[in-house]
C-alpha cells in the first residue's frame, strides 16, 4: 500500500477499520503491562482511534504516529482539543495536554524526536502493511521506542479469500518479526463476528510482547 492509497480511504471516509468504541481487547488487557498511570504509550498508524480517548481517560499520555492530516484534525477536533503544531523533522507535530500525535511517515520519526514511551499499543498498524513492509517496520519501531514493551492485535485468515488491509499475520509472523527480542504470550484470541468485513471466518489475537 502506498501513501495515496490512505489518503484517499481517509479523503473519502472509507475508514471501516475505525471502531466506534475502544478495543476491548485493550481495555481487559493493558493491565498485563504493569505502567503506572501517568505512563506514556505510543500508538503507530493511530488514525483517530477511539483507543486514544479512553487511554488519556484513565490517566495515561499518548503519542501516537498517523499518516493522514485529515485523520490528525479530526481526532483533535473529537477531542475537543486545539493542538499546537509545530515542525519535528521530516513530521508535523500536535500537541494538546498528555496527546503527541506526529503526523507523515512513521519510517521518518526517530527516537529522538518520539522521545521516552513506556509501551506500545499497535492495534491497526501491523495488520495494516504488505508483507514487504512488515520486517522493515518491526524492526523501526523496536529502534524508535528502545525496545519498549508491546501489546499487538492481529488477524489470522485465509488470505486468498480476502486482499487485505488488515492482513493476516499468524503466529509464525508474530514469533519471526519479534520473538529475537521479546518474549510473547497469547493473552486473547477470539473469532472474530460475523467474519472479517463479512467476506471470511478470523481470529482476532492480542500479543504481550516483553524485552527479553
Amino acid at each position: 500500500m502506498d501513501a495515496d492509497f490512505w489518503h484517499r480511504r481517509w479523503q473519502q471516509g472509507e475508514i471501516g477499520f475505525h471502531q466506534a468504541e475502544p478495543n476491548s481487547l485493550l481495555t481487559r488487557h493493558l493491565p498485563a503491562l504493569g505502567l503506572p498511570q501517568g505512563a506514556r504509550l505510543f500508538l503507530p498508524l493511530c488514525g483517530k482511534t477511539r483507543d486514544i480517548h479512553w487511554l488519556r481517560a484513565n490517566g495515561f499520555r499518548v503519542a501516537g504516529a498517523e499518516l493522514s492530516p485529515l485523520a490528525v484534525e479530526q481526532l483533535f477536533a473529537e477531542l475537543g482539543l486545539v493542538p499546537r503544531i509545530s515542525p519535528a523533522g521530516a513530521l508535523q507535530r500536535h500537541e494538546a495536554e498528555g496527546l503527541t500525535i506526529f503526523a507523515g511517515d512513521i519510517f521518518t520519526l526517530d527516537r529522538e524526536v518520539l522521545g521516552r514511551v513506556d509501551a506500545v499499543y499497535d492495534r491497526a498498524a501491523l495488520v495494516a502493511l504488505p508483507a514487504a513492509t512488515r520486517t522493515r517496520y518491526a524492526a523501526h519501531l523496536r529502534a524508535i521506542t528502545g525496545g519498549a514493551p508491546q501489546i499487538v492485535i492481529t488477524f489470522d485468515y485465509d488470505q486468498s479469500r480476502m486482499d487485505g488491509p488488515p492482513f493476516s499475520v499468524d503466529e509464525s509472523e508474530i514469533r519471526r518479526l519479534y520473538e529475537d527480542a521479546y518474549r510473547l504470550a497469547n493473552l486473547e484470541s477470539r473469532d472474530v463476528e460475523g467474519g472479517l468485513k463479512g467476506l471470511c471466518p478470523a481470529r482476532e489475537s492480542l500479543w504481550l510482547l516483553q524485552p527479553r
